[in-house]
C-alpha cells in the first residue's frame, strides 16, 4: 500500500486511533497502517480489553480463503457453508475481530473479506451485534510483506495512518516497566524512538524494539551476565546502529542524570568532556532548536554558547538548521563560523 507525504500529514497517534476504534468499530471497519513496530496490535488488544470484548485474531499471511468463508456441507439438497468458530462463535456475543497483516493477504483471501468488512456477514451468517472488525498492516514504502489492495477492499474500510508520539510512548513505558535508562535516552533523543526502515535487512529502532531491548537488559541483569560485551550485543542486535552505539557509550561512561538542555546552553562548561556523552548532549540541543524549544533563550546567550564550541561542533549544530538558529539570534556567531571555515 503506497503512502505519500500528504497521507503522513493526516496521520493520528495510537491513542487517537484507539478512541476512534472504540467509538465506531462496531459499525465501521478500520485498517490501521504504519511502519513495523509501532504497536498497532497491542493497541487493538488494549482497546478491546477496555471495552470488555474478547479479541480474536487472524494472521493474514497464514490463512486460506476457507478460513474466512467456511467449509461447505450438505444439508438436505443444498450446500451450506459453515464458518469457522473463530469468526462466528457458538454464543452470539460481540467480540473484537482483529485481521492482522491484511495488506499481506493474497488477492483471493482479501476478496473473502469483502462481505465481512462491509456487511459484517460470513455468507448467510451475520456477526453478533456490536462486534468490532479491525485490520492492520504495514506499508510498501517500508519494504514489509505487503501486496497491492484492490479498490473494492480499500473502499470497505476506514484507513488510519498511525504515527509514533514520544509523549504517549513515555506514558506507556512508565506503566509497563520500561527501564529508566531506556526511557531517559528516548526522552532526550525522541527521533531514536522510530527510525526509518533501512534499505538492508538490519536492526532498526522502533517502539517495539526499545521495549524488547529493555526486557533483554532486565533479564541479562537479573542473570548477572550484563556487562559491556552483552550490552553491546543486545543493543546492536535490536536497534539502529547509531542509537545502539550512543546508548552503550553513555552507559559505559556513566554520565549520570541529564540536566535541562537550557542549562548546557547557558553554561557551556557543563557539557560532558567525553566524546560520546558530549555528542549526545549536542544532538539534544540540536533537536531542541529544530523543534523551537529554545525560543525563550536570549540571543546573547545563544551566541555565547556557539562561540564556546569548536568549529566542528558548531557545524554539527547548525547544519540544515541555519534558519532556526537565525531565528534565535545566532547570526553573529554563524557569520564568525562561516569566516573561520572559509578562511575569509
Amino acid at each position: 500500500m503506497e503512502t505519500s507525504r500528504n497521507v503522513f500529514e493526516e496521520s493520528v497517534t495510537l491513542k487517537q486511533a484507539k478512541k476512534l476504534v472504540q467509538c465506531m468499530a462496531h459499525e465501521q471497519s478500520f485498517l490501521l497502517v504504519s511502519a513495523p513496530g509501532v504497536g498497532k496490535s497491542e493497541m487493538v488488544y488494549q482497546a478491546a480489553e477496555e471495552a470488555g470484548l474478547p479479541c480474536r485474531s487472524l494472521l493474514g499471511t497464514q490463512i486460506a480463503p476457507e478460513d474466512v468463508s467456511g467449509i461447505p456441507r450438505i444439508v438436505g439438497e443444498r450446500s451450506v457453508f459453515c464458518p469457522p468458530r473463530l469468526l462466528l462463535p457458538e454464543k452470539p456475543e460481540p467480540f473484537c475481530l482483529f485481521l492482522d497483516e491484511l495488506p499481506a493477504c493474497a488477492p483471493d483471501i482479501q476478496k473473502a473479506f469483502y462481505s465481512l468488512l462491509l456487511e459484517r456477514r460470513l455468507g448467510e451468517h451475520a456477526l453478533p451485534t456490536g462486534t468490532w472488525v479491525v485490520a492492520a498492516g504495514n506499508r510498501t514504502v517500508d519494504r514489509a510483506l505487503v501486496r497491492a489492495m484492490s479498490s473494492a477492499l480499500v473502499n470497505r474500510v476506514t484507513i488510519l495512518h498511525l504515527r509514533v508520539d514520544p509523549d504517549e510512548w513515555q506514558a506507556w513505558a512508565a506503566k509497563n516497566k520500561i527501564r529508566a535508562d531506556v526511557r531517559n535516552f528516548v526522552a532526550h533523543m525522541p527521533d531514536a524512538l522510530m527510525r526509518p526502515v533501512p534499505s538492508e535487512p538490519v536492526p532498526f529502532s522502533t517502539p517495539r524494539a526499545w521495549s524488547l531491548f529493555s526486557r533483554a537488559l532486565d533479564m541479562a541483569e537479573a542473570s548477572g551476565i550484563l556487562n559491556r560485551e552483552t550490552r553491546r550485543a543486545l543493543a546492536f542486535g535490536r536497534l539502529t546502529a547509531e542509537d545502539a552505539a550512543v546508548f552503550c557509550a553513555l552507559a559505559e561512561e556513566r554520565i549520570g542524570a541529564m540536566r535541562a538542555i537550557e542549562d548546557y546552553v547557558e553554561t557551556p562548561d557543563l557539557l560532558p568532556k567525553t566524546d560520546a556523552a558530549r555528542w549526545f548532549v549536542l544532538n539534544c540541543i540540536r533537536q531542541h532548536v529544530r523543534d523551537g524549544r529554545l525560543i525563550h533563550v536570549k540571543p546573547r546567550t545563544i551566541n555565547k554558547f556557539l562561540r564556546s564550541l569548536p568549529a566542528e561542533s558548531q557545524l554539527t549544530l547548525v547544519t540544515d538548521l541555519v534558519d532556526k538558529w537565525g531565528a534565535l539570534g545566532a547570526d553573529k556567531a554563524m557569520l564568525e563560523l562561516l569566516k573561520k571555515v572559509t578562511d575569509l
